[in-house]
């Protein structure tokens, strides 16, 4: 089945006002850049977003932020974003913080339909607040629901027009869990291929989990912190 669209336009359409949408990317790495950028161009409101990271002022989620897109964050790293910090002291913006693994199973348990499961991240702190706890094997666990969304949107580095991905190093934290966790998942790849090309051992997202797919132009690829050694 081919799942091709012609651009990041075409992909989301159907994402309308007051929509839960899943984003990949970890921190500003492996995000899907086009789609936010046509997010941000049709201009939709009232968003619910979960995503590793809130973006960075002007780059990433930062630009929904900025046009108060966002009504919800649902992250689990956001320090980057003075914006963000201006929303949330506001009261403009909801925010859930999550710890990070957490946030990357509870996605993948969406994807897998798995309603809820048990962790001991988060026990004893307000993290846990109002969620059921039990014990198992003399350890306190906290229970944790699935997240789901209308749409999920990825980015990976090579797909096929059946969907199939494959992602470079860290993009793979929250992308792969992130696939299927929406009603309906996009993938934006760096480079599309056509099916059968990608070599079936490597492919670390089958297609079933992806209804379109589009290749990506112009990734800027930015880095949150540059850090060099003195000279």
């Amino acid at each position: 089945m081919n799942k091709v669209v012609k651009n990041a336009d075409e992909a989301i359409q159907g994402l309308e006002d007051n929509m839960t949408i899943i984003l990949g990317g970890f921190g500003l790495c492996g995000i899907p850049e086009n789609s936010i950028a046509a997010l941000v161009k049709k201009g939709v409101k009232g968003l619910t977003c979960i995503s590793n990271n809130a973006g960075v002022d002007g780059f990433g989620l930062g630009l929904l932020l900025q046009q108060h897109q966002i009504k919800k964050m649902i992250s689990s790293y956001v320090g980057e974003n003075a914006e963000f910090e201006r929303q949330l002291l506001s009261g403009e913006l909801e925010v859930e913080l999550i710890p990070q693994g957490t946030l990357a199973e509870r996605c993948r348990a969406g994807a897998a339909g798995i309603p809820a499961f048990f962790t001991p991240a988060g026990y004893a702190t307000e993290v846990a607040d109002g969620k059921e706890v039990r014990e198992f094997h003399g350890k306190m666990y906290v229970m944790e629901h699935w997240l789901k969304a209308d749409f999920a949107i990825i980015k990976a580095w090579k797909g096929d027009t059946h969907g199939n991905l494959i992602f470079r190093k860290t993009t793979r934290n929250f992308n792969m869990p992130m696939a299927g966790a929406g009603k309906i998942t996009i993938a934006e790849v760096e480079e599309l291929v056509p099916a059968g090309e990608l070599d079936p051992d490597q492919i670390h997202t089958p297609g079933i989990f992806v209804k379109r797919i589009f290749q990506g132009e112009k990734f800027e690829k930015r880095i949150e912190q540059r850090t060099v050694r003195p000279k």
